[in-house]
């Protein structure tokens, strides 16, 4: 049975081995929710696939810092003036 919220129309069916612990926390959370086990392992990936995601982009904006030049040595103090001359 397909949770209410599901939106993905083909899904693949996994085997994972889990610990005691982290099957006792998961029914948990799960119960709590009043969801699924598969929901909120579902849910789980999905929020580290988009952690990794938000660390990639960041890793990248980070490395372009420095990685462009203007040719201008003032435009830290006269960019409102570069700019307004556009």
């Amino acid at each position: 049975m397909l949770d209410a919220l599901a939106t993905i129309v083909h899904m693949r069916r996994m085997q994972v081995q889990l610990t005691e612990e982290q099957v006792d926390a998961l029914t948990e959370r799960a119960r709590a929710a009043h969801r699924p086990i598969a929901a909120v392992v579902r849910e789980a990936v999905d929020a580290l696939i988009a952690a990794d995601q938000r660390s990639m982009r960041h890793e990248r904006a980070v490395a372009a810092i420095g990685g462009f030049h203007s040719g201008l040595g003032d435009l830290a103090e006269r960019h409102d003036e570069y700019l307004d001359g556009m």
